[in-house]
């Protein structure tokens, strides 16, 4: 009877010390679940910046996807540290904190994603650029740590009292009577066993698994139910830890070449913005240039910095159109001033691109300049200018031209378009202007200003400057017999002839009707008169023809004279003196040269 009460007060106290080590246990796996549930939290919530960054970084739609799903995993997790801390007033303010936290920080994520997905990149990167999320997440970071040490440490007190107490059981078996020893060796050696064997194998792998190997699980049976629930839900946590963690490599890898990519992509902008610069000041300089040669200039000097290290030509159409000629060249390229036809380019007979890269990959252009006696290079490009869906032109590269060099050429070639096309016309409204319609000469208003910068330049270099006023004998006859386009047609023949006649330097004017006027420059009135004879005797040799008639022969009466420091700086007394000079031609009997009286009084 004592025996059996012993025994039966020991199987009490045995139950409810095992009551208590398996309570304790219980507390040990309420410890893991909170280690898990503040572990995905942190988890969730860094995928969730790796989402948006990556969003706003390769303006992808997978990582927003995955942002959603990552802030509502985050969010759920921070409830269940919540809930799961409800017994434990220290940590369960923090868990609350903890809450707090990744509601700001999300809703801070969410208001870049929303700019991002607005398509306000500058405005989602500046709220970026502010840290405010980066301040959070180091303080929510500093309360999930605090959460995981304080329940690291009461994991490892209940270990410790699960151990405490199953000393405790064991040295009441020892201290037991004989009988009751003997009665209950074999039952408590075996229930010792039983308890402790799993008890050492879960030790054993949170030991490996607190020393960084993440794939240590509880294995082999746990001998009874409850270590074996216990063991699956320790295996299930570790589980989701491993794939946590490879999460956050898999987000911290995608991160890193989205920070990459945009570098990247920085440094191209970068670059491109430098062309454009670069583009906008050669555009400026050549809207302002005046001259053929001005634009030439400047296409030599800015499209080597533009297009580095490539040697090329830029060729445009002539008037005529048939043929393609130089306009500049750079980079050692040697060109023939007499171009070549349009259809002996390829870029030109298909309006697009055309380029050989190595030997045999595409037709060579047959003004493609041959090397060191090859038929042809292995790397030379051919841009057509395009204006207005017009070719006008082409610009020849002798070099391979990269991608990147692509969106160069592209900018390159469109704006020396615009600047030829605009090169023309304002040359050609600039001829407009200055030029007779009818016979090609320049009209009085250009001699007008010629003259008087003329005059100023022979004032300051005491170099002789004279003028020569002229005009048809008895024009009114051809008007009046064959008609007004016979008169035109005289006027032309004439004007011809003093083109052909008069130095390169001097500057014939039709300066109305049937008068013209030519200055000369470093000439005195003397030695210009032998120049205005051959000039008269070739014009009466003329036999003017117009609609299949003779009009008969032309003549031309002259009048020079010399400018000097007593007349006016415009002009208007020199061309006084030569037109009266004219007149004393005409009353001498046309057809013949006079010069002003203070030079000489007649030249026959």
């Amino acid at each position: 009877m004592a025996l059996c009460l012993l025994l039966t007060g020991l199987a009490g106290v045995l139950l409810a010390g095992a009551t208590q080590m398996r309570d304790g246990l219980a507390w040990v796996t309420h410890s893991s679940q909170v280690l898990a549930a503040a572990s995905r939290t942190r988890s969730h919530l860094q995928e969730a910046e790796s989402g948006e960054r990556g969003f706003l970084v390769t303006r992808n739609q997978e990582f927003a996807a995955a942002f959603d799903e990552a802030t509502a995993a985050a969010r759920r997790s921070a409830r269940d540290l919540v809930r799961l801390t409800g017994d434990n007033r220290t940590q369960h303010a923090r868990a609350q904190q903890i809450l707090a936290l990744v509601s700001q920080r999300i809703d801070g994520l969410e208001q870049v994603s929303a700019l991002t997905r607005a398509g306000d990149f500058d405005g989602a990167q500046k709220m970026v650029a502010t840290g405010k999320g980066r301040n959070l997440m180091e303080l929510l970071d500093s309360r999930i740590t605090d959460v995981l040490n304080e329940e690291r440490s009461l994991s490892s007190s209940r270990t410790d009292d699960v151990e405490g107490r199953l000393g405790y059981i064991r040295w009441l078996v020892l201290l037991g009577t004989p009988l009751t020893l003997l009665a209950i060796a074999f039952t408590a050696i075996m229930l010792i066993r039983r308890i402790r064997q799993p008890v050492d194998a879960m030790m054993t792998v949170m030991g490996q698994l607190g020393g960084g190997e993440r794939t240590a699980r509880i294995e082999g049976a746990m001998q009874s139910s409850e270590f074996e629930r216990l063991a699956s839900g320790y295996n299930a946590m570790a589980d989701e830890l491993q794939a946590a963690v490879a999460d956050q490599h898999d987000s911290q890898e995608r991160l890193h070449a989205a920070n990459l990519e945009l570098s990247i992509n920085t440094e191209v902008l970068r670059e491109r913005g430098e062309v454009i610069e670069l583009l906008g000041g050669m555009a400026h300089r050549m809207q302002a240039a005046r001259t053929d040669e001005e634009l030439a200039a400047i296409i030599r000097v800015f499209a080597p910095r533009v297009l580095p290290d490539i040697p090329g030509a830029l060729y445009a159409h002539n008037n005529s159109r048939n043929l393609l000629v130089p306009i500049a060249a750079w980079g050692g390229i040697d060109v023939t001033s007499a171009g070549f036809a349009p259809d002996q380019c390829w870029a030109l007979r298909r309006g697009q691109s055309h380029f050989v890269i190595e030997q045999g990959s595409d037709i060579v252009c047959n003004h493609v300049v041959y090397e060191s006696g090859e038929e042809g290079t292995h790397h030379y490009h051919c841009e057509p200018l395009l204006a207005g869906g017009e070719v006008i032109g082409v610009l020849y590269l002798k070099g391979a031209v990269d991608a990147e060099s692509r969106f160069r050429l592209t900018v390159l070639t469109e704006n020396i378009a615009s600047a030829l096309v605009n090169h023309r016309l304002q040359r050609g409204l600039r001829e407009q202007t200055i030029r007779d319609p009818l016979t090609a000469l320049f009209n009085r208003r250009y001699m007008e200003e010629t003259l008087a910068l003329e005059i100023a330049r022979a004032s300051r270099s005491g170099s002789p400057l004279s003028l020569v006023m002229c005009d048809v004998d008895h024009f009114k006859r051809f008007n009046d017999e064959y008609g007004h386009d016979a008169g035109d047609a005289v006027l032309q023949a004439v004007a011809v002839e003093m083109r052909s006649k008069f130095r390169e330097g001097d500057v014939v004017c039709r300066f109305g009707g049937e008068e013209f006027t030519i200055i000369a420059p470093g000439s005195s009135a003397q030695v210009l008169a032998s120049r205005v004879q051959a000039v008269r005797q070739g014009i009466s040799e003329l036999m003017v023809q117009q609609g299949g008639r003779i009009l008969g022969t032309t003549t031309m009466s002259f009048g020079i004279a010399t400018w000097d420091e007593g007349m006016d700086r415009e002009g208007s007394a020199l061309i006084k003196a030569a037109d009266a000079a004219l007149y004393r031609a005409k009353r001498d009997g046309r057809n013949a040269v006079s010069v002003d009286e203070r030079s000489e009084t007649l030249v026959a």
